[in-house]
């Protein structure tokens, strides 16, 4: 039918969801002489050094303080040491992995490899040769006051096409892309070149350079926490998604032709007639990817600024190409000589169909059921110009050089 504003959908219709955490600092100070650390240092939100009690022999700084309850997670921890020497030193999040850090050549100061994470509490342990005991620190990072969240496609666990990209979309504009790219990382299970491509701001694709292979194993790791996407909003996820690549199936529309051939691993399996979008509503010609499937679902022409040319509540077999609404779908209330003769439609692909989807014998529900998430539709000789490679997720329509231009990294 004609093209809906309906977006890819998220949650359950293959976009995930995952959130919330962050932080901010100061400093902090233990003694060397066996005192307490100083639980009554006032809290801060600036990460200026924690002042140190002085004792005969060594006195311990930490950075953030000791006592703050807003303390910087934009900072890495430090601890140093005037007077003597650290032996060991430990910060580690309550619940959580302690952090890596390495010290200076004369052992005299402790950074962190990484900073702390934001809406954390951490324990610092500092020893110091010969001091004959440890010395305790306790922080706690700010919340930051604005996040951002990527939703991607498709689902962990899931097994899709060989046309499937990685996309994520994410809740807030993105002004320093290369540092969220960085922090966004896929890789392939036999190994191949991924790139990621930038669909303006808040949108950001990977891909191969050509279809994945049948059987690849992806792996998305998400390494957001933290990370400033823009002014003061910063990133919540820390996760891996895995899913893999089936069997390869591309389906060839010739819609001079009027009729559809699908391959499933380079051996042809079925030919079909179809019709496709008549005069003044041409198909989109290129590559498109299958990003939605319903055995039944409304397709009103409102939605696409058609006005009152069709509402069917009841389209049988339908699979979204497009974002702004190409489909390829069952057709029952055309006559059945249209298809392979005729194109007809709004736009979208029509196979042959009956009311109630639950006529297996039909070239809807036959080809409905070959189908999955991720599988290829090439539609050739439309008439139309190619599909937008942000229109779905179609990014297969740009070169393998344009697409690597998109990249910040």
């Amino acid at each position: 039918m004609g093209d809906s504003q309906d977006r890819i959908a998220t949650g359950t219709d293959h976009w995930s969801r995952r959130g919330l955490l962050s932080t901010l600092g100061a400093a902090s100070l233990l003694t060397v002489a066996g005192c307490a650390g100083a639980a009554g240092a006032k809290s801060g939100s600036g990460a200026a050094a924690g002042s140190a009690t002085a004792t005969s022999r060594a006195s311990v700084t930490v950075t953030p303080a000791s006592g703050a309850t807003s303390a910087d997670f934009t900072s890495p921890v430090t601890v140093a040491v005037s007077g003597g020497t650290l032996s060991a030193v430990r910060v580690t999040a309550d619940g959580g992995d302690a952090l890596k850090g390495t010290y200076n050549d004369g052992r005299t100061e402790w950074t962190s490899s990484t900073n702390p994470s934001s809406g954390t509490d951490y324990t610092v342990t500092a020893e110091v040769d010969g001091s004959g005991s440890a010395h305790t620190s306790r922080f706690t990072t700010r919340k930051p006051g604005a996040i951002f969240v990527g939703y991607f496609t498709p689902e962990d666990g899931s097994t899709s096409g060989v046309g499937m990209p990685v996309s994520l979309n994410f809740t807030k504009a993105v002004t320093d892309r290369a540092a969220v790219q960085k922090a966004v990382t896929v890789t392939a299970d036999p190994d191949v070149e991924i790139v990621g491509h930038w669909f303006g701001d808040t949108r950001l694709d990977f891909r191969p350079e050509t279809y994945w292979a049948a059987g690849t194993r992806i792996t998305l790791r998400l390494r957001l926490k933290d990370v400033e996407g823009a002014d003061g909003v910063y990133g919540t996820q820390d996760k891996d998604v895995t899913f893999l690549i089936g069997r390869k199936q591309i389906s060839v529309v010739d819609l001079s032709k009027k009729s559809m051939t699908v391959s499933r691993d380079g051996t042809e399996i079925a030919t079909y007639a179809v019709t496709g979008g008549g005069s003044g509503y041409e198909t989109w010609a290129g590559k498109m990817v299958v990003s939605e499937r319903f055995k039944e679902t409304r397709m009103d022409s409102t939605t696409v600024g058609l006005g009152d040319e069709y509402d069917i509540d009841d389209v049988p077999h339908a699979q979204r190409l497009t974002t702004s609404g190409t489909f390829i779908h069952g057709n029952y209330w055309a006559s059945s000589s249209i298809f392979g003769t005729s194109n007809t439609s709004h736009g979208c692909i029509g196979l042959r169909d009956t009311q109630g989807a639950d006529d297996a014998s039909t070239p809807g529900a036959k080809f409905y059921k070959s189908s999955m998430v991720g599988d290829v539709v090439e539609v050739r000789r439309s008439g139309e110009e190619t599909v937008d490679p942000s229109n779905g997720l179609n990014g297969w329509n740009l070169s393998w050089a344009d697409w690597k231009a998109g990249s910040a990294v």
